[in-house]
Parts: structure tokens; sequence; C-alpha cells
């Protein structure tokens, strides 16, 4: 047996509205809308927003990763797009910011 990774999916209240988010974070574009469920193909990724009644109870157990040339430069742009800094960490020859999007999910952003 052979699995591949296809998507990830993201759960939030308001799926094409959190993908419009992600669309402009990532310079991508929704690839489809079934209301319900919205894909945004941003290659090499793709991200699914599928629509669940209850809120996020706490900390993702998944949650996407990025790298970045200028670490700094890109988390100050995630914040004034409407992201919000959870922590700054650091391993030997490591360091990532921990961000929240405006839904409440986290993911990184490594340098």
């Amino acid at each position: 047996m052979e699995l591949t990774a296809k998507m990830i999916t993201i759960d939030c209240a308001e799926p094409r509205e959190l993908a419009d988010w992600w669309a402009v974070v990532l310079g991508a574009e929704v690839a489809q809308d079934f209301g319900e469920f919205v894909i945004l193909a941003a290659r090499p990724l793709v991200l699914g927003f599928q629509r669940v009644p209850e809120e996020k109870p706490g900390k993702n157990r998944v949650h996407v990763d990025f790298s970045s040339p200028d670490r700094e430069a890109d988390v100050d742009r995630l914040v004034k797009l409407g992201a919000r800094v959870v922590g700054e960490h650091t391993a030997p020859g490591l360091a990532w910011t921990t961000l929240q999007d405006p839904a409440g999910n986290e993911f990184c952003v490594s340098g």
C-alpha cells in the first residue's frame, strides 16, 4: 500500500472567508467552492476549508509549517493581514514563529 498526501483540511466556521484570507497570504486562488467545503490550490500545498459547527477547542493537533528566507518580514506581513503571533521559538540551528490565522488555527513560519 502506498499513501500520497493530497490536501490538508482546516475546520472552520466560514470556509470561503478563511480560504480567501489564505489565498491572499499564499498568493493563491480558490480552485473549488462547494459552500461547506472550499479548496485552495496553493502549490505545492492544497488546502481545504471545511465548515464545522463547533468552536476550535484548543491547540491544533496538526498544523502547517511554512519556511521563509525573511521570517521577520513575512511574520510582519501576516500580522498586518490579520494573523496573531502566539510565540517565538528556537532550537539549535532553527528558529520559528507560531501564529494563528483569523479563525484561530495555528501555523508556523521558520527562517
